[in-house]
């Protein structure tokens, strides 16, 4: 999940060798998905091995599920066999207006992070506290803070309402948070509505992952997922472009925020035209209606099947929907919480914030001198990765995209940190800053992205989905925080070159993190997933 949070901060590119040292102890730990009968997966903590296995009753289940399947069928085809015999496309066109829709959040979230960056300058003057960088930093990250708090609700909320009204409910603090802002006439009326639009996007970008899992045919359900990460980079470069005139009309700011109320009206309409998720209709016990979306969705060959995995996982007596947050002490929710948690402080401290912030001043290096311009290119360079990464997560798998998107990070942050620490020339070291500063961007774009927000949802259980999205992405936005608020200080004191090698060396740790901690879900259901990883469901069994 990419997130822009700037505190503005004047403070040149201060060039020092003085190193940074980190001290980090990860243990490590190891999940295999099963690929034969047998369903184990191996967990490596450590030196030590625990093989854990499913209770017979249920491994006969889940074969008799499995065996349902053509013994020629491919998870990366896309076809599969009728009841008549006859082989028909399953694709993803029914899924996707659906998917669409929700994705409006993500372009919500994206364009209000990129709304406040250039025209805080005027805002700031016609509201009176020009030049105070603690209350202008406070108006752009004050979302932060309602963003923490939506996160940790949206478990409870989704679970008893669903992600359908749950989306038109939160949407609403969205909307009034951008029209409270574009007619404030004092500071503390432009935080409010900062707070509330930050509300509104803690819970929506929790929503957005699980929703499109949740309704996504199984072989599309990683490139429809990217769609949301399209979706944000779509809301930041519009934000940029529509800003461009706020460099010459100081008042332009108040109609970027009319603006912003907009995509708000449009998802909470087309909320009420898309199909709540069939996953959460079985746990509150309209196996009916879940049968009918499936059938719209993935195809009336589909639905019998998908409802025997729901109903193999999901109790359908509506106790699902009451699912408590010391449920993600025991395992294996406890294992997938921590794996989601994990992701997101490496990703927010593999340096994306701070990179973004950056390379405004490396492109000033080479003269492009325009602010706006260069978050544009960069805007572009994000979006052009998000495209290739929907088609390559479903071909390539979560698993390699995330080492090879964090190898390609650790590169390009050293590629920037050799051309900073050991210049040749000039103008080639500029060029190098500038190649390795996209290269990152791109390779963020690539995996990191849209693959950490993809997966937790995948490994997660249909019963604690929505805690542990929570969860992980409340721990997203503290270390987004902690991220913005130290960074420029981090620069100040040691310079450049230290702070983006250690960008570099937690993009190292990360890819391997992924190497021996993510489970690869590519092809599998979200209820093959569950079984695979719980040793014991005997609970729904009775």
């Amino acid at each position: 999940m990419l997130v822009a949070t700037v505190l503005h901060k004047s403070v040149g590119p201060v060039r020092t060798r003085t190193g940074l040292r980190s001290n980090s102890n990860l243990k490590r730990f190891a999940v295999v998905l099963p690929k034969t009968d047998a369903l184990r997966f191996g967990i490596r903590f450590g030196l030590r091995f625990r093989n854990l296995r499913v209770s017979a009753k249920k491994k006969q289940q889940l074969s008799e599920l499995w065996s349902r399947k053509s013994d020629s069928e491919n998870f990366s085809n896309l076809s599969v066999e009728k009841d008549n015999g006859e082989n028909s496309e399953v694709g993803w066109l029914p899924a996707f207006p659906h998917v669409l829709v929700s994705s409006m959040a993500n372009f919500l979230f994206g364009y209000h992070i990129g709304v406040m960056n250039g025209p805080i300058v005027s805002v700031a003057r016609e509201l009176g506290f020009e030049g105070n960088s603690i209350l202008e930093g406070l108006v752009v990250s004050i979302f932060i803070a309602g963003a923490f708090l939506g996160s940790i609700c949206c478990g409870s909320i989704v679970d008893k309402l669903g992600c359908r009204r749950t989306f038109q409910i939160v949407t609403i603090p969205l909307i009034l948070g951008a029209l409270l802002s574009a007619q404030a006439h004092s500071l503390d009326e432009v935080l409010w509505g900062r707070f509330l639009v930050g509300l509104g996007i803690g819970v929506n970008t929790v929503l957005v992952p699980i929703y499109i899992s949740e309704i996504s045919p199984t072989r599309y359900r990683g490139s429809l997922g990217s769609v949301c990460q399209i979706g944000t980079c779509l809301g930041i470069i519009s934000s940029l472009f529509l800003g461009l005139p706020s460099e010459n009309d100081p008042h332009w700011w108040r109609t970027l925020l009319y603006i912003a109320s907009v995509p708000g009206f449009l998802l909470i309409l087309g909320m009420q035209f898309a199909v709540d998720s069939p996953r959460w209709l079985c746990k509150v016990g309209r196996q009916n209606d879940a049968k009918a979306v499936i059938k719209n969705l993935w195809g009336e060959s589909e639905a019998e099947r998908a409802i025997d995995e729901f109903l193999a996982v999901i109790k359908s007596d509506g106790s699902d929907v009451d699912s408590k947050w010391l449920e993600l002490l025991d395992e294996p929710h406890s294992r997938v919480a921590f794996i989601g948690g994990s992701l997101f402080v490496l990703q927010q401290f593999a340096g994306i914030n701070g990179v973004l912030y950056f390379s405004s001043l490396t492109f000033q290096d080479v003269g492009i001198s325009s602010s706006a311009l260069a978050s544009l290119l960069v805007g572009v360079t994000n979006f052009a990765g998000s495209i290739c990464a929907s088609y390559l997560v479903d071909n390539q798998g979560r698993q390699k995209l995330l080492i090879g998107s964090y190898a390609g990070m650790a590169v390009s942050m050293f590629l920037v940190v050799g051309a900073i620490a050991f210049p040749l020339d000039e103008q080639l070291g500029h060029n190098l800053s500038i190649l390795g500063t996209l290269t990152y961007i791109l390779s963020f774009a690539l995996g990191a992205g849209p693959v950490t927000g993809l997966i937790i949802p995948e490994l997660s259980s249909n019963r604690t989905r929505g805690k542990i999205m929570g969860f992980s992405f409340s721990v997203h936005w503290v270390c987004n925080f902690l991220v913005g608020l130290f960074f420029l200080d981090l620069v100040e004191k040691f310079g450049v070159a230290p702070v983006y090698a250690s960008f570099g060396a937690v993009s190292l740790l990360a890819a391997l993190f992924a190497n021996y901690f993510i489970v690869e879900t590519k092809g599998r259901s979200l209820e093959e997933i569950e079984m695979s990883l719980t040793p014991n469901l005997s609970a729904r069994d009775e």
